[in-house]
Formats: structure tokens, C-alpha cells, sequence
């Protein structure tokens, strides 16, 4: 652990996503986030989760529960398609991953790993949801015994992620209610949700028992947030500070300034309520 004293970041846990910063060297990159304030890390290397640590910093949400294939071929687009719990014929490979994830993440004392719906190619809702509480009630009691959770994340099918069927939040919300577990929840990808229907704060409020970490990132472009966005992010990290959310709220923006982590500091300070 660093002797440095821990920056108070307002209310809120804030995290960041390690793959928009990829470029910036592991030691650089957690001394900034302890003194900005910042206490997690999504989705970083297993090979760097003991630097972070040592910064005070909490690798809070680890891979483990879904993924992408690669982007076809021509494509501008970053990910291909998702491969998750809505197909049954990927549930034996995703048990299997959760199982030794879940191990990892409770000797290291971390809170949570990423899921996935997967895409729809097809399926109806009702046939989507079901599939997808067969497959994730085979891990939950491992992850009630442990204290891991399982964060499902909702993306968008507009821009970035074409036939995801887990678009909207009414969707991972019957999954959860259905598993009826507080290890299984929801990333509230807000980037992604102002894209598909909008209405942050409200759907929030009427959502954040099933919400277990949120996301945040600029709208249009997944940039900074700034005052080229069209959310008032200020006004949603209230919101969500009121709610009494515990959760963590991670950066996941792709920086396009000379000067990525001034940029940071200036979306954490917005994010401190």
C-alpha cells in the first residue's frame, strides 16, 4: 500500500475501466487513480491485480462471465458479437469459467466478475430470459457462498453492439427478479442506456435494487464527460449518491485528449458529489 492518504472522492465509489487507459503504464495509471480519489478498477489483467491493490485500488469487477467474439471483418466496430447466457449451448463453457473465477475473485478478496446476455439471433424475450436463469441458477449458490456477485450487463443494439438482446432494462430486470438473488445484478450501463431509452435518473430509482455497479461514459461517442455530452452527469451522479447506491460507478470512456488522465481527474471531479 502506498503511504499517500486517500483523496476524499464525494459520495460515490468511483472506478475506472483499465482497457480505455490501456496505453498508460500500470504503476503511472494506479498512483493517479489513489490520488484523484478513485477506488476500483474494472476489468483489468489478472497480472495486474497485486499493483493495483498495493495503490490502494480494488479490482472490482473481473472478467468471467461472457465475452465477445471478434469484430467481422471490415467492420469499425470494437467487439463482435457477445457470447452469453442466452443460448444454453454456451452454458457449460460459462459455468465453467464462472467456477474458476468466482475462486479467484474470493482469494482475492474481490466483490464481483462481468456477465453477459449474449445476442439475440432470434429468441424472444420470454425465451431469452428463461435461458438465461436455467444457466445463471447453476452458479448462483457458489457465488452466495463466496460473497461474489455476478454483474449482466446491458449494452446497446443501436450503435454498438448490433442484435444484443440484454438492450433495455426492463430485460435484466426479470432476470434478476427471477433469480432472486443478491449476488446476481445488473450493470447499469448508462452510456449505453441513454442510447437505448433514455431516462436515467428515473429508471434508476425504480431499478437500483437490481443495479449492482454502473457504468458511465459520453453521449454521443463514449468520450469524456464533458460539456459536449448530451446527459447532465453531474445531475445523474447526484441521483444516484442519494439513492445510497454502495456500488461502484466506473469510468468506461475512450479518452481523444493529448492528455488522458487531466482528462480523468476532470471526470472524476464532475462524478464527486
Amino acid at each position: 500500500m502506498s503511504d499517500n492518504a486517500p483523496v476524499n472522492a464525494g459520495r460515490l465509489r468511483q472506478s475506472v475501466a483499465r482497457w480505455c487507459f490501456g496505453d498508460i503504464p500500470a504503476n503511472r495509471f494506479y498512483a493517479t487513480l489513489q490520488e484523484l480519489g478513485v477506488v476500483g478498477v474494472d476489468l483489468a489483467d489478472e497480472s495486474e491485480w497485486d499493483t493495483a491493490q498495493h495503490y490502494g485500488i480494488t479490482p472490482c469487477m473481473i472478467m468471467g462471465g461472457g465475452s465477445f467474439g471478434p469484430p467481422p471483418i471490415g467492420s469499425d466496430r470494437m467487439f463482435g458479437g457477445a457470447i452469453g447466457w442466452n443460448d444454453p449451448a454456451n452454458h457449460a463453457a460459462l459455468i465453467e469459467s464462472m467456477q474458476l473465477q468466482i475462486a479467484k475473485a474470493a482469494q482475492n478478496g474481490l466483490p464481483a466478475i462481468i456477465g453477459l446476455f449474449g445476442d439475440r439471433q432470434g429468441r424472444d424475450d420470454e425465451t431469452g430470459i428463461a435461458h438465461c436463469v436455467a444457466g445463471i441458477s447453476q452458479v448462483v449458490p457458489l457465488l452466495e457462498q463466496h460473497g461474489v456477485m455476478l454483474a449482466l450487463e446491458l449494452l446497446n443494439s443501436r450503435v454498438d453492439h448490433p442484435d444484443y438482446q440484454g438492450d433495455n432494462s426492463a430485460f435484466g430486470v426479470e432476470v434478476c427478479r427471477r433469480l432472486g438473488s443478491a449476488n446476481v445484478k445488473l450493470v447499469y450501463d448508462a452510456y449505453h442506456m441513454q442510447i437505448m431509452e433514455g431516462n436515467l435518473i428515473s429508471t434508476l430509482r425504480q431499478n437500483i435494487d437490481y443495479i449492482g455497479h454502473i457504468h458511465v461514459a459520453g453521449v454521443p461517442g463514449r468520450h469524456e464527460i464533458d460539456e459536449r455530452q448530451e446527459v447532465n452527469w453531474r445531475a445523474v451522479a447526484t441521483a444516484i449518491a442519494d439513492l445510497g447506491f454502495s456500488g461502484y460507478v466506473g469510468h468506461e470512456w475512450i479518452p481523444t485528449g493529448s492528455d488522458p488522465l487531466a482528462d480523468l481527474a476532470r471526470a472524476v471531479a464532475t462524478l464527486t458529489v
